[in-house]
């Protein structure tokens, strides 16, 4: 009798294990299972305009290569470094030495411009923010320029000139350089040049040669596309379609293999992330939030980069870029200087 009521205690103990297993074996699947993505809220239009205010009255070209390097921060960093490292390099020599790099064609092609590639290093959040912004809203921030341009414009602080063309395409602004051979960067106070004043990005950081301290705009020196016209990724493969929203490389749609910054939009899609002209890569960044909205003079930022896979080496580089000028931030105009490279 004692056996048999041990047995039938052990057998009631089983059963209430196995009945009580698959509601533990869900619970735990359930906290196992991946939480889906928190979904960013996209930047409405005064942020966009203030975020594209610094390089909307850049040349059409410039500005492709500036928004396609935008997605490659790191790259960014590491180009700004390598030319502080290579000073000796000119010319030619120069150019064939770029073209050994492993960066992608944007990046080596702002090596022309080494003020604009140090600015971009030195304003590194704003730099990410801007690549993120052109992977996530490649439309809004088209029109962002376009509606900063023509604000320009009636200002009376954009038009033709002999460093620059602007003609009316329609509803199109168009900015080109006057002279095919030489680039002409305009100097003006972006929070300024656009009639109303507009919020100046947190942190600001005034790059000497590309900015003014009040209302208007200037030339500096022009840089002579030379012999980095030559290369593949020169400034004759750049542009930008206007009509159809998308930078134009080598006559096609440029497409950018950054793992930096994911397209939020199309995030799990087959084919990886699609967007536009622009198919992103497979890893996670932060999204660039918080700009200051117009008329403030301050905000919240988010730092340069976020998440894994190349957002860990980006962080790296983004401390650095931001120690590398000690202070230098100021609210209002800036450093007045040449356009920082002259001709080549």
């Amino acid at each position: 009798m004692k056996f048999l009521k041990q047995s039938l205690s052990l057998l009631l103990s089983c059963c209430l294990v196995l009945a009580s297993a698959p509601g533990g074996l869900a619970a735990q699947a359930d906290q196992s299972a991946p939480q889906a993505p928190v979904r960013a809220a996209q930047q409405t239009p005064e942020q966009l305009q203030q975020l594209v205010a610094p390089i909307a009255l850049y040349p059409d070209a410039l500005v492709a290569q500036i928004l396609a390097a935008a997605t490659y921060p790191d790259q960014i960093v590491e180009a700004d470094r390598w030319l502080q490292q290579h000073t000796d390099l000119k010319g030619e020599q120069l150019g064939n030495e770029v073209d050994k790099q492993p960066w992608d064609p944007s990046v080596k092609a702002l090596v022309e411009f080494p003020s604009v590639l140090a600015n971009m290093d030195k304003n590194l959040s704003w730099t990410s923010s801007l690549g993120d912004a052109y992977v996530n809203q490649e439309q809004d921030v088209m029109t962002a320029f376009q509606v900063m341009r023509d604000r320009a414009q009636k200002a009376g602080n954009l038009k033709s000139t002999s460093q620059e063309k602007v003609t009316q395409q329609g509803q199109t602004i168009v900015i080109e350089p006057a002279d095919p051979e030489v680039v002409y960067v305009p100097e003006y106070d972006p929070w300024l040049i656009y009639g109303d004043p507009i919020g100046i990005w947190p942190g600001w950081y005034w790059y000497p040669g590309l900015y003014l301290s009040g209302p208007g705009l200037a030339w500096g020196f022009g840089f002579g596309l030379g012999f980095f016209g030559g290369f593949g990724w020169g400034w004759g493969h750049w542009g930008y379609d206007w009509h159809n929203h998308g930078i134009i490389f080598n006559h096609g749609a440029y497409l950018s293999h950054s793992r930096v910054f994911v397209n939020r939009n199309n995030f799990n899609r087959a084919g990886g992330f699609h967007g536009g002209g622009f198919a992103g890569g497979r890893g996670f960044a932060s999204s660039g939030h918080g700009f200051s909205t117009p008329h403030a003079q301050a905000g919240t930022h988010s730092g340069a980069f976020s998440g894994f896979n190349h957002g860990g080496v980006a962080r790296g580089f983004s401390s650095r870029g931001q120690s590398s000028f000690g202070g230098g931030f100021h609210g209002g105009g800036g450093f007045h200087g040449g356009g920082g490279g002259g001709r080549r």
